[in-house]
C-alpha cells in the first residue's frame, strides 16, 4: 500500500508562516506528481499547488506569489511552504500523491489525512 504522512499545520498570526511536509512511503513504482488540496467548512475542496515529478508546478491563484511548493525525488516528500498567511487560507490541506505501484501500472491517486492550518486575524 501507499501511505502519506503529513506535519507542519497549526495555529499562525495573520502574516506569519508555516511549512507543511508530507511523505509518501509503501510500495511505489513511480510518481507522477504530488500536491496538496485544502477544505475549509463549508467549502469546496480545491487544489493549492502541484508539482509533477519533471518539477512543472501549479498554483492556485489565490496563493499565488505566497505559496511554494517543492519535493525531494529521493524521500518521495513534497513540501508546501507558506509566506504571508491569511485568515481565508485557514483549512484542513491534504497532501495528494499520484502514483503507481508497478511499472506500465495505472496511476492512482493517494491522500493524506489532511493538517489543519489555522490563521488568526
Amino acid at each position: 500500500q501507499v501511505q502519506l504522512v503529513e506535519s507542519g499545520g497549526g495555529l499562525v498570526q495573520a502574516g506569519g508562516s508555516l511549512r507543511l511536509s508530507c511523505a509518501a512511503s509503501g510500495r511505489i513504482f513511480s510518481i507522477n506528481a504530488m500536491g496538496w488540496y485544502r477544505q475549509a467548512p463549508g467549502k469546496q475542496r480545491e487544489l493549492v499547488a502541484s508539482i509533477t515529478s519533471r518539477t512543472s508546478t501549479n498554483y492556485a491563484d489565490s496563493v499565488k506569489g505566497r505559496f511554494s511548493i517543492s519535493r525531494d525525488n529521493a524521500k518521495n516528500t513534497v513540501y508546501l511552504q507558506m509566506n504571508s498567511l491569511k485568515p481565508e487560507d485557514t483549512a484542513v490541506y491534504y497532501c495528494y500523491c499520484n502514483a503507481n505501484r508497478y511499472s506500465g501500472g495505472y496511476y492512482y491517486d493517494y491522500w493524506g489525512q489532511g493538517t489543519q492550518v489555522t490563521v488568526s486575524s
